[in-house]
């Protein structure tokens, strides 16, 4: 069956372009592999996807795309026809890809109007092995999305991009695999918008230099440090400049893609950080408020 396979970036616009670009590649740890008036493309070091942010100046903070991999171009066609056939609104039909790293793809907005990318044969740049204590981000690990009908969600993301459910926590929140990776998109209720996207670190170790040398420079982890329950996952919260979270996170259970059970957990503070002595919580992050681009297709 065709199915979303990974994730390949997040693209943002944002009102302070020099800011959130200084941000990805001074503090945050990316490569800055392409750039264009207004725009710039990050990569991290240890994984080979062309690019896993992208950033593009606008009057409005909002989600521009999430884009998603799948094998094959045919893929890409069938799933284009599953997700016209759900009914939602087609920005783009499949084509070639004009971005940096080309490939082929379509773009269609999900019931609740978030922005989505499908592609395949997108170009790879090189990688290298990462080393314990550098403390930069080795790819992206997951994205977390509210949803005002959570549930529905969850069966669009498994009905029609094909993912499967990992675990829930309570009845509100859901985690959803693609591949062999406990989760790679999360569902919790509340207005349309993005929640977090997560970059996965080489360990432990890693997670908390890159906490240390972001606090050396004034950015406070919102956060953690802490370790999830569902997935096992270790996790660090921030703030970019334009009032986007980000997470640092490590050791995220890998799990069957086929046969992998679900299990439903309580919701606790012992669930929702297995250690208890971070900082924060939920409740310091940025409010959810719905994206202000809903159904608006991104210059870009």
């Amino acid at each position: 069956m065709s199915r979303v396979t990974e994730i390949r970036y997040v693209g943002y616009g944002v009102e302070d372009f020099d800011a959130e670009r200084a941000f990805y590649a001074d503090n945050w740890g990316l490569v800055e592999v392409a750039a264009e008036a207004g725009m710039a493309w990050f990569k991290t070091h240890g994984h080979d996807e062309h690019h896993v942010v992208r950033i593009h100046q606008s009057a409005t903070n909002c989600v521009e795309v999430i884009a998603l991999a799948a094998d094959s171009r045919a893929d890409v066609d069938a799933l284009h026809g599953k997700v016209a056939e759900a009914g939602c609104k087609i920005v783009h039909e499949p084509r070639e890809l004009t971005a940096p790293g080309g490939g082929y793809g379509f773009r269609f907005f999900s019931p609740d109007g978030l922005p989505f990318e499908i592609s395949a044969d997108v170009g790879k740049l090189e990688k290298r092995a990462m080393e314990r204590w550098e403390g930069l981000p080795v790819k992206i690990s997951h994205i977390v999305l509210h949803s005002p009908d959570h549930q529905a969600a969850v069966k669009f993301f498994t009905d029609v991009l094909g993912f499967k459910v990992s675990d829930w926590l309570g009845d509100f929140m859901c985690f959803l695999r693609c591949n062999s990776a406990h989760h790679r998109i999360a569902l919790l209720p509340g207005p349309p918008c993005l929640n977090h996207v997560a970059y996965d670190m080489l360990g432990v170790d890693d997670m908390m230099r890159g906490i240390s040398r972001l606090k050396q420079r004034d950015i406070e982890c919102r956060w953690g440090p802490g370790r999830h329950t569902a997935g096992d996952n270790t996790f660090s919260y921030f703030v970019t400049p334009n009032g986007f979270a980000v997470e640092y996170t490590a050791e995220l259970e890998e799990v069957d893609f086929e046969t992998f059970q679900p299990t439903v957990y309580e919701p606790a503070p012992r669930i929702m950080d297995q250690w208890g002595v971070g900082v924060g919580g939920p409740q310091t992050m940025p409010k959810a408020v719905p994206d202000p681009c809903l159904f608006q297709p991104a210059e870009v």
